[in-house]
């Protein structure tokens, strides 16, 4: 496609309605952004749903995410969920948007998912016009075209990725395609166009979206919160220059998050006594969360810890993920042990306090925050040390499925990145699922009612992570339970701790859909982990 000429500073403040009129059917869109708001261009998504309800165009377009983007509800992705207005969506993550998976489960779209830092990646590669993505990440999971090729549903016909052979090893090329739209969100605009992301709580994968649409020949339309007179944002200030910029809407009612409407110390500018003032007031909440009633979660939390400072670096490079780690995350804040380690999170910040639930991704008082693209050029390259994961279920080649359950698209979001990447994960979770009763707090734990739905399967619906990658790879991997604990050795999962209270048969198991090797040493785990 042929570069267009640089649009006049006059020219580039529009309208919402405007903005969304650039969009062509057939586009292909690149949306950014994660759950709870983050980095959300909202009123522009808004805006592209008015426009097809009121006139039925756009039409037909692909729409390309790398993370979750939306509240389960209204907004998000869930403004693009109507069956015409999308043909093809290639998402990270999807949980997001209900109504988008319903759409998937119906056949009514094609359905592909990407690791959401592949996505990221592979953005800055289409904007470098080089040949897609070569990469380790993906394979032997749902990415890889011998395991699916990213396709979730029957209309996705095509692999978003072939294997290729360099230099005597295997490697994914992920392909590339334009980008005819990116749809990006930021802090302020100049009069000239300039975008600053100062008051963002992240930066995710602004600049390789944009970079992506502005050398496709395609559109870059950027959301902001204010408009800044001529050479109000210092030289590097700027994130993203004027000339690549096609659009720019101010949304004046622009928010950190969906019920933040502005916190300095998500962006990161607080500074001397009252960043002080507010980290300890962080840390007074963590303590006062992980002293919430002990359950569960708690006791995974505390067996996992053990393993944090037993990676054989002074301060290990860390990433926690959603569900059980975050009670990981609180474990070691509480204990007052954050500088022990670096924290990172995949959307490119590093240490602060670590939000959970819809907050995923934010981080209060954050040490650095880098591009989406570059932390995960970080994890790929060997940086991670630990990582802290959820599982939907595992099996007895210790594959662990979280893309894909009972049949509904899911998505990895960062997990494949991560989770392929560390040399050490500990993957945390419950043992079963759906109508599990269980008490604990004095020392034992005690299975009340067994649950309805295995986690720990012969065979997993769909691979995320791949145990005998994991093998080749020399990582260390342990899958832990309130239960029992496991880890990957070359003869499948290992069974080597059990909680105390627990009958090995009928609570270990007789609940497995596989007989797992036994660690002739069974260790019984300390009453401590399981003290109230």
């Amino acid at each position: 496609m042929p570069m267009k000429p640089p649009s006049s500073p006059a020219s580039l403040f529009v309208t919402a309605a405007e903005a969304a009129a650039l969009i062509r059917d057939g586009d292909t869109v690149g949306l950014m952004g994660g759950g709870g708001g983050l980095m959300e261009a909202t009123h522009l998504f808004q805006a592209v749903q008015q426009r097809f309800l009121s006139t039925g165009a756009p039409r037909q377009l692909t729409l390309l995410h790398a993370l979750g983007i939306g509240d389960k509800k209204t907004r998000g992705v869930n403004c693009f969920a109507h069956e015409g207005l999308v043909r093809r969506v290639i998402g990270g993550h999807w949980v997001w948007s209900p109504a988008m998976q319903q759409l998937a489960q119906d056949e009514k779209i094609e359905a592909y998912i990407l690791p959401g830092g592949v996505s990221s990646q592979l953005m800055r590669e289409i904007g470098a016009g080089r040949p897609g993505l070569f990469t380790h990440v993906g394979l032997g999971t749902v990415c890889d075209p011998r395991q699916g090729g990213g396709r979730m549903n029957a209309s996705a016909r095509e692999d978003l990725a072939e294997v290729v052979q360099l230099d005597g090893r295997e490697y994914l090329r992920y392909k590339p395609f334009p980008i005819h739209v990116a749809l990006v969100r930021a802090s302020s605009a100049d009069e000239d166009g300039n975008i600053g992301f100062e008051h963002e709580a992240a930066n995710l994968d602004a600049q390789s979206l944009a970079l992506a649409a502005r050398n496709s020949g395609g559109k870059v339309i950027v959301q902001v919160g204010e408009r800044l007179p001529r050479g109000a944002l210092k030289a590097r200030e700027v994130r993203i220059p004027a000339a690549w910029v096609d659009a720019i809407v101010v949304d004046p009612d622009q928010r950190t998050s969906y019920d933040i409407a502005f916190d300095p110390a998500f962006s990161g500018e607080l500074v001397g006594p009252a960043r002080q003032a507010a980290e300890a007031a962080d840390h007074a909440a963590e303590v006062a969360a992980a002293q919430e009633r002990f359950g569960e979660r708690q006791a995974i939390a505390r067996r996992a810890a053990q393993e944090l400072f037993n990676t054989g670096k002074a301060r290990p490079v860390v990433n926690y993920g959603v569900g059980v780690p975050d009670a990981v995350a609180r474990l070691v804040a509480a204990r007052n042990e954050q500088h022990r380690i670096f924290q990172t999170i995949e959307h490119g910040t590093y240490g602060g306090t670590l939000m959970d639930g819809v907050l995923f991704g934010y981080a209060r008082n954050a040490h650095a925050m880098l591009d989406a693209a570059t932390q995960f050029d970080f994890y790929a390259g060997g940086g991670l040390d630990i990582a802290f994961l959820g599982f939907g279920e595992f099996d007895a080649q210790g594959n662990v499925n979280v893309s894909r359950l009972g049949g509904l698209t899911v998505g990895p979001g960062g997990f494949i990145d991560i989770a392929q990447n560390a040399r050490k994960v500990v993957f945390c979770g419950t043992f079963a699922a759906k109508g599990v009763q269980l008490q604990t707090g004095d020392g034992r734990m005690t299975v009340l009612r067994q649950g309805e739905v295995r986690k720990l399967v012969q065979q997993v619906e769909q691979i995320t992570f791949s145990g005998p990658q994991g093998l080749r790879r020399g990582q260390q991997v342990f899958y832990l339970t309130e239960r029992a604990s496991f880890r990957l050795t070359p003869r499948g999962v290992e069974l080597f701790e059990l909680a105390p209270g627990i009958d090995l048969q009928r609570d270990v198991l007789g609940q497995m859909d596989f007989v797992p090797p036994i660690d002739p040493d069974l260790q019984v785990l300390p009453a401590g982990l399981f003290l109230a």
